[in-house]
């Protein structure tokens, strides 16, 4: 794909704009602490002081084109903007496009254009124009979009990861214990932290939620978690095991030495602008340990109730429940489907300066200001219940319980709500019914759930159909009759909408997730049938009968909104 040549000149700035430093501050994406540390670095760097903020991970590179491209009035490249074939006509050498970091888009007798991701570069600038003989326009790009297209225009399919690996060391034999010195060696060489800081780089670029590395006989295995899906990417070669595993372990601060048993760890690193937290968790296998990274980008996740996709009806009747002085809510599904944000999302609702809100957690996700959260350590003694022992006579207002997960915990739980705290919790069961009798099933007294229990909210998370390519469909007579669609909207000419898959969602169709739930607020039939211990099912149909949607009813409701796709609320609700 050519560009269209523009008339805009390389390099000269709006009038009255500010220098980019000072712009990224004003549009948010840099502190100035941040940008007085890049200026500081800088009085002895050749770099330009854009690319090397982005090296320094105060700023994203694509923020960076941004901002680059407002600053000099020039247009912003999309991945779809650079060519399909390298332009022969353009007289500069691979090596200096290289070294450069620019890609020629297009070129004719009078001008050539170019993809730069640092305009401010007049030396870089000057140089092509000299050699092409010929006046430059500049079309502003990411670095990461440069790197990606002088890999396929002129890399012969060559990519950052094969670069790297053709540098990395064999460690095949670097599996006893006697070579834990060589270990270390391997893992603070220079091919091996370019490596992982490269597939981290890449989750975080993909919005990915997990990094699983799954060694192998053959292979290491790379897998990235991509709204809730497992999406296997390019991986280093097996020979790298030992020396990427041993890598990880040193920044997650674990012991490499101990490998039998599983372990858990913490790395925080600045890229791309932001501060990542990642939790390390590895475990033995047969060909070595695994490890999986969860990405932790609170800057990523939206701790709004309004902005997680509730219901306005569920809103509505959560925000009621939540300004009770006293008593507990419960909160359900599987792992992974958003348990945890939902009450850091609540918390947030409540956290002003006239509560004291106390939490317990295993482990704590997100750092957030004013809650004073307690991490536990089961082997130090320090698990739920002995922390909640210990935080009642904190006098709290709020208190969050990261799990129930025993009757000594459920129990402490209940007291602190008949005492006149306000008690958020987790369960992993089905549905809101199936919660009540999980309960009973600890050894709950059915008396006290009554008198406590505010409400249950169970959901799971769903795929948001990508807004640039979802097709819209009429659905046939007999999905519309089985589905009882005709019942959730108004419109009698029903319209669903399903995934297509365009270069904005890397042809998967969907980008983003959204939450489904049902909220079950305990009624006095509810309650009777709490102290007759009827089962789950049965307290699910109650409480349906009294106008609770179900999570595959809120579903279909978001499929006609066109929020996501009848495939996937039947993925995540089937029984």
């Amino acid at each position: 794909m050519s560009s269209t040549i523009l008339d805009s000149k390389a390099g000269d700035a709006v009038e009255g704009q500010l220098p980019i430093g000072d712009q990224l501050v004003a549009e948010g994406k840099l502190t100035q602490a941040d940008l007085d540390r890049g200026l500081l670095v800088n009085e002895n760097n050749s770099t330009g002081l854009g690319p090397l903020l982005v090296r320094l991970g105060l700023v994203s590179d694509r923020d960076l084109a941004t901002v680059f491209a407002k600053s000099y009035d020039l247009p912003l490249l999309g991945d779809g903007d650079f060519p399909d074939v390298p332009n022969e006509d353009c007289q500069l050498s691979i090596k200096f496009l290289k070294e450069a970091n620019i890609i020629p888009l297009a070129s004719d007798d009078d001008q050539i254009v170019i993809a730069s991701a640092d305009p401010e570069d007049t030396y870089i600038l000057q140089a092509v124009e000299m050699a092409a003989s010929r006046p430059v326009t500049v079309k502003v790009a990411s670095i990461t979009q440069i790197e990606r297209a002088f890999d396929q225009l002129y890399g012969e399919g060559q990519s950052s990861m094969d670069d790297i690996v053709e540098q990395i060391e064999d460690d095949s034999n670097s599996n006893g214990i006697d070579s834990i010195e060589r270990l270390k060696d391997l893992a603070g060489e220079a091919p091996i932290i370019r490596l992982v800081n490269l597939i981290i780089n890449r989750a975080i670029e993909l919005r990915a939620s997990d990094i699983h590395i799954e060694p192998f006989e053959n292979r290491l295995k790379v897998r990235y978690r991509i709204d809730g899906v497992l999406q296997e990417s390019e991986a280093p070669p097996a020979r790298s095991t030992a020396a990427v595993i041993s890598r990880i372990k040193i920044m997650a601060k674990m012991n490499i030495a101990e490998r039998r048993l599983p372990q858990d760890g913490r790395i925080q690193l600045r890229t791309q602008g932001k501060m990542i937290d990642l939790r390390v968790s590895t475990v033995p296998t047969l060909y070595g340990e695994s490890l999986v990274l969860r990405v932790l980008d609170k800057q990523r996740v939206e701790l709004e109730l309004d902005t997680l996709g509730f219901d306005k009806i569920i809103s509505a009747k959560l925000h009621n429940i939540l300004s009770l002085p006293h008593g507990i809510i419960l909160v359900t599904g599987p792992t992974g489907s958003g348990k945890t944000t939902t009450l850091y999302a609540a918390l947030q609702t409540l956290n002003t300066s006239d509560k004291k809100i106390l939490t317990v957690e295993d482990p704590v996700e997100y750092q957030l200001e004013g809650i004073n959260q307690i991490q536990v350590k089961p082997q130090i003694g320090l698990n739920f219940a002995n922390a909640l022992r210990s935080i009642v006579r904190q006098d709290p207002d709020v208190i969050m319980i990261g799990e129930i997960r025993d009757l000594e915990t459920a129990r402490i739980a209940v007291q602190s709500a008949l005492t006149g705290h306000l008690v958020f919790s987790t369960l992993h069961t089905n549905d809101a019914g199936s919660s009540i009798t999980r309960l009973l099933d600890m050894g709950v007294e059915d008396y006290l759930l009554t008198s406590t229990l505010n409400g249950i909210l169970a959901q799971r998370l769903v795929r948001t159909l990508c807004r640039e390519c979802r097709e819209a469909y009429a659905p046939i007579p007999e999905l519309v009759e089985e589905l009882q669609l005709d019942n959730y909207t108004s419109e009698r000419d029903i319209t669903l909408y399903k995934a297509s898959g365009c270069e904005h969602c890397a042809d998967t169709g969907y980008h983003g997730r959204s939450v489904i739930t049902e909220l079950m607020i305990l009624s006095e039939p509810i309650r009777r049938l709490i102290l007759a211990h009827a089962d789950g099912a049965k307290i699910q149909s109650t409480a349906h009968e009294e106008g609770m949607d179900t999570m595959k009813i809120d579903g279909l409701k978001k499929t006609l909104r066109g929020i996501t796709s009848i495939e996937e609320v039947t993925r995540v609700t089937q029984e």
